[in-house]
């Protein structure tokens, strides 16, 4: 017994001996893991001091071509090859063409784009295993997902990619963040202190910063699909210059200053353009789109009004034009000042600054709002409708016109709260904003006939049939059809007040298309026409119809398409007898008025029959 336990403690022994040996050979000594921990200090002082110039390596799913999955495979050989993007169990060795016709339709069609880069889809153990639903995890399976080509995350859903990849955008975070090449350097940086991308529409070029499709985390908002917005107002105020010159003409919300540039650069002389922010980083972005733009920026308080512009050439690069740029509340700068065009674009609604808007607007001037809240217009938050605009509304198969005709009551009760009228001249309602442009009239005889036309309306929610109620009427058997009596319960609603005037002027829409032309506009000159031919369609036809008067301004069009001289110059209502004859003229004869409310003709159609175009 002595002996086996003496040979049992020396067995004992000898594994303790090649232990340690082992551990010697495979972990360094002590004196190894010190000088290793002085080497990595060093390296990190020096990291320190000096950028790193390493760019990490992307992941093979990320590619510009597919030629890159070829290059990795090398297709052109023979025999079997396997998928680099697939492990073995999921995708088995296979000839080329049976390879290329794997990669091309599963890997390179599933993907991610940002900024030339795709990021395909990836089925190698990238991630760890996805648990069983027994909850053990060395069952699982493992998970497609894709490489992000900013962090390196991995990612498996597409829609969570791509909301990853904007936020990485909000961050002004890009691929050149994380790479620290040389090639990423700005050798100009902006004067923002940050990344920008320069964009050109109607020949002016802006600056916009990385986040600028997020109102929420950028002051410096730009929404590319406003585009009709903005020539649809700039094409109003090119008509009322034509009138009147020089016009101050103001834009409330600045943002990048793309709107007020415009004017600027394309109306030169006859405006003098002011643009005016909150922030300090729009206003800052405005004084380098300016620049951009070789425009002088004006930063006095007030420019005297019509003083000489020559001092402009005097100053060095000859600018085109001067802007007034000015860090202000729009509220504030419309109470201090007096302007003769004003455009409202808030982020939302505009009634808040309504009552400022109509308070100093000169007589005859431009009011353009632009409401962008279409959630509470487009009766989907009914309470928020009640709480902005005071109306009462549903969701009907004519909403869009519901909303302008919304909006354009509240323009109206603002006016006639500062004794002014309001005449319509453009109403559109469009998928993200409804703009309205009306001109101002001073009086409180016109701010009556305003406030007289706003009314109830009476709504059916069986048929769809409305009218609207006139002054004085109780809500009796108003509606032409016959619901309330052939079916039970309540049938009808009222909605509003709404305006019931009508929403266009012919004369100011052609003058419109005009200036549409004039400035090369394509992309508007379908929708002027469309609403030319709406603001025609008539109860009666009547040759009354080529002599319109916007707020008792004459404009003569000829119906042979000639074009007409200017209107008053001056700008100034007619007064005598011609202007009372234009009034009572347009009083009597109710055929200039379009009847109010669209109906689709498709779905009042007799079924089996093919509607026209």
């Amino acid at each position: 017994m002595a002996e086996l336990k003496e040979a049992d403690a020396a067995q004992l022994h000898q594994e303790d001996v090649d232990i340690k040996r082992g551990a010697a050979g495979d972990a360094p000594s002590v004196d190894d893991q010190t000088a290793d921990q002085t080497a990595k200090n060093e390296a990190a002082s020096d990291s320190d001091s000096k950028p790193s110039t390493t760019t990490p390596e992307r992941h093979i799913s990320i590619q510009t071509k597919l030629e890159g999955f070829e290059m990795l495979v090398d297709l052109n050989g023979a025999g079997r090859k396997s998928c680099p993007l697939c492990p073995e169990e999921k995708f088995k060795a296979c000839y080329s063409h049976k390879l290329r016709r794997h990669l091309q339709n599963l890997h390179w069609k599933v993907y991610v784009e940002f900024e030339g880069q795709r990021m395909c889809i990836c089925h190698l153990p990238c991630r760890n295993l996805k648990p069983s639903l027994s909850g053990d995890q060395a069952s699982g399976r493992h998970v497609a997902h894709y490489h992000c080509v900013v962090c390196s995350v991995t990612i498996a859903r597409k829609t969570d990619m791509v909301s990853h990849l904007k936020r990485h955008v909000n961050k002004g975070e890009t691929e050149a963040s994380y790479s620290g090449s040389s090639d990423a350097q700005i050798e100009e940086p902006a004067p923002s202190g940050q990344a920008f991308e320069i964009m050109k529409e109607l020949g002016t070029n802006v600056q916009l910063l990385p986040n600028h499709t997020t109102p929420q985390k950028s002051d410096t908002y730009f929404n590319r699909k406003m585009r009709p917005n903005r020539q649809l107002v700039f094409c109003s105020l090119a008509v009322l210059a034509e009138e009147r010159n020089p016009l101050e003409c103001l834009d409330a919300f600045g943002a990048t200053g793309i709107m007020g540039l415009q004017w600027a650069k394309h109306l030169r002389s006859a405006v003098k353009v002011t643009i005016t922010d909150i922030s300090d980083t729009c206003v800052k972005m405005i004084k380098e789109n300016c620049e951009l733009n070789n425009m002088r920026v004006d930063g006095s308080p007030r420019a005297p009004r019509g003083g000489p512009d020559g001092a402009a050439g005097e100053v060095k690069g000859a600018p085109i034009a001067t802007v007034e740029v000015a860090k202000m509340d729009a509220n504030v700068i419309m109470h201090l000042r007096s302007f003769d065009y004003i455009h409202l674009d808030p982020y939302g609604t505009a009634v808040n600054y309504l009552d400022a808007a109509f308070r100093n607007v000169r007589n005859l001037g431009i009011i353009s709002v632009t409401s962008t809240d279409t959630g509470s217009l487009y009766s989907k938050s009914p309470n928020v409708t009640l709480r902005h605009y005071g109306c009462h509304i549903v969701r009907t198969e004519y909403y869009k016109e519901l909303a302008a005709r919304m909006v354009v009551a509240t323009v109206a009760r603002a006016a006639a709260r500062c004794n002014k009228g309001i005449e319509v001249l453009l109403a559109v309602a469009l998928e993200h904003f409804v703009l309205v442009v009306v001109r101002v009239l001073r009086g409180p005889t016109q701010a009556d006939e305003s406030a007289k036309k706003l009314r109830k309306l009476v709504h059916c929610q069986w048929c769809e049939e409305r009218v609207f109620l006139k002054l004085g009427n109780m809500t009796d058997d108003t509606l032409p059809c016959n619901c309330h009596g052939s079916l039970p319960g309540r049938t009808a609603v009222q909605l509003g007040p709404l305006w019931c005037g009508p929403l266009f002027n012919t004369g100011f829409l052609r003058r419109m298309l005009s200036a549409a032309v004039q400035h090369s506009m394509d992309d508007i000159q379908g929708l002027v026409k469309t609403l030319i031919c709406e603001s025609e369609c008539t109860v009666l036809k009547s040759s009354a119809l080529t002599n319109q008067a916007e707020c008792g301004v004459v404009i003569k069009t000829p119906p042979n398409g000639e074009e007409s001289g200017p209107a008053d110059q001056s700008g100034k209502r007619k007064s005598g007898e011609e202007s009372g004859n234009v009034v009572k003229k347009l009083k009597s004869d109710a055929s200039l008025e379009h009847p109010p409310f669209y109906y689709s003709i498709h779905r009042h159609s007799i079924r089996g029959m093919n509607m026209p175009k």
